[in-house]
């Protein structure tokens, strides 16, 4: 399903667009052509859309321009080879012509959909983990404030009760201005985004001011996109900039966390689970509990619940709280607020039975070496029994994770099970080698199942060997619907596939 764009805009004439986009833009063509719309993909092009060819990872855009012109494309943003292709074509559309015109889709974008002032509040959350879980809190906590909100993210993109299942985490520049001119349109109060590394390095979120912005946590991951934790935490710390946000909330309990809040170039409010960490809110509590309690440097005190397991969600919480703080809020509004529990679709999501001696199954999107140890250890403390690690890796992701994801498994659970994730083009056997390298040699048992539907299989049988109160932990798809496999996305949803083995082992008396 496409995303939605603004009703009855005005149109704007080219030339005026051009100028938006930098003294070095020139047009070719009619300067007066109306525009209504833009768009990045041939197969989202509407008529009246100037269409952005931009140069690919294999192949320039602007060699799909006769495709864009049947689908109503009336000019072109590209560079000089992507001229060069479109007149070659022989398309005789207006083309605006600029160095790096990705770099300058952004303030594009926003001034045909006028949301250079969107006129609704934007929360902004970045990290490797955590931004889905912190995201859902927010909102969740802004519509009990009774406010109306829109949700941006990796699982979906929710404007008031309509929902579009998300392609990526963060849409690109030309989608996420039209969306926020929707949400204006139909009374939005507040947008809570998730913002990714890719995000802040490709320009998707260019033009775009977050009033409060969110940082989580940096560990290992997208290595093969950003090359060092260097380049990574860059394209993080581009959020807390002025260019991109008025204030920010910094988790500081790892040393990237530490380094932005020194670094930042608005004003961060700091919190820290950490005794020996400063910041200006401490997280106390017991870290195995719901309950949790925030006190701030001179001496306040907000005592909270998360509504979801595990000590990493009470940081997302604490997040939460306090950008709704930052934001201007009343603390005892806030208190109240975060009370009410979000549904996050494949996030520590339990899949249970109706039998009390069935195993329990959770689903989580863990696919760092911090996610899965931080996960499994949330769930050591409520498993009486046997903890059944189920995991793989994601092919043409990153690989330098794998062995890591592997030795937090098996330091974490009873027994680990190695299988695919979405090995997409790479041979899924060498994936799974190279995550059992990791898991090998730990405290847990470890086996290499091919075939993910296999492994759950195996992994709900282990747990319900191992007598009463045992746990299979789902690791690394969350809300997915689809196993990526040689060029094809095959229909697998983890949930679906735990709930089969659950109700097969009990229905099988084999527990």
């Amino acid at each position: 399903m496409p995303l939605p764009r603004p009703d009855g805009l005005p149109a704007v004439p080219l030339g005026d667009l051009a100028e938006v986009a930098g003294p070095d833009a020139n047009v070719t063509g009619d300067r007066a052509t109306s525009v209504t719309g833009i768009s990045l993909a041939t197969s989202t092009v509407r008529p009246g859309d100037l269409w952005a060819a931009l140069q690919g990872a294999n192949v320039h855009g602007a060699r799909y321009a006769e495709q864009a012109a049947a689908a109503g494309a009336v000019a072109v943003l590209t560079d000089e080879a992507g001229e060069a292709l479109v007149r070659e074509s022989g398309v005789d559309l207006p083309v605006v012509v600029c160095t790096d015109p990705r770099g300058r889709l952004g303030r594009v974008s926003a001034a045909l959909y006028g949301t250079t002032d969107p006129g609704l509040r934007l929360f902004g959350i970045t990290g490797t983990n955590g931004k889905t879980t912190t995201a859902y809190l927010l909102d969740s906590a802004l519509r009990a404030l009774g406010r109306a909100t829109g949700l941006i993210g990796t699982i979906e993109t929710r404007i008031g009760d309509e929902r579009v299942a998300s392609a990526r985490t963060t849409p690109e520049t030309t989608d996420l201005h039209a969306l926020l001119a929707v949400m204006a349109q139909r009374g939005t109060d507040d947008c809570v985004m998730e913002v990714s590394s890719h995000a802040l390095e490709l320009h998707r979120v260019d033009a775009v001011v977050y009033d409060v912005a969110i940082f989580t946590n940096l560990s290992q991951d997208h290595l093969d996109f950003h090359g060092t934790m260097e380049a990574y935490f860059a394209a993080k710390a581009r959020l807390f900039t002025p260019e991109r946000s008025r204030a920010g909330v910094v988790c500081v309990d790892d040393a990237w966390g530490r380094r932005l809040a020194e670094q930042a170039g608005v004003p961060v409010t700091t919190v820290s689970s950490h005794e020996d960490v400063p910041a200006d809110w401490r997280i106390g509590g017991d870290p195995a509990g719901h309950d949790l309690t925030l006190t701030s440097a001179d001496g306040a005190s907000l005592a909270l619940r998360s509504a979801l397991p595990g000590d990493f969600n009470r940081v997302n919480t604490a997040l939460a709280a306090l950008a709704l703080i930052v934001a201007g809020h009343p603390r005892d509004e806030v208190v109240e607020a975060v009370l009410a529990p979000p549904s996050v679709p494949g996030r520590m999501e339990l899949v249970s039975t109706d039998d009390p001696d069935a195993p329990q199954g959770v689903v989580d999107y863990a696919h760092t070496p911090d996610a899965v140890a931080a996960a499994l250890a949330a769930l050591r403390p409520q498993t009486a029994g046997t903890l059944v690690a189920v995991l793989g890796a994601g092919g043409a992701r990153d690989q330098g994770k794998r062995p890591g994801m592997g030795r937090a498994a098996a330091t974490h659970a009873d027994v680990v099970l190695v299988t695919d994730d979405n090995p997409r083009d790479e041979d899924p056997a060498l994936i799974r080698e190279a995550v059992a390298s990791g898991a090998d040699g730990g405290p847990a048992t470890v086996e290499v199942v091919p075939g993910r539907d296999a492994a759950i299989a195996r992994a709900v049988a282990l747990a319900a060997a191992g007598g009463p109160g045992g746990t299979v932990a789902l690791l690394g798809k969350g809300h997915e619907q689809g196993q990526e496999i040689a060029g094809q996305v095959r229909p697998h949803d983890d949930r679906d596939a735990l709930r089969q083995a659950l109700a097969a082992t009990v229905a099988g008396g084999t527990r």
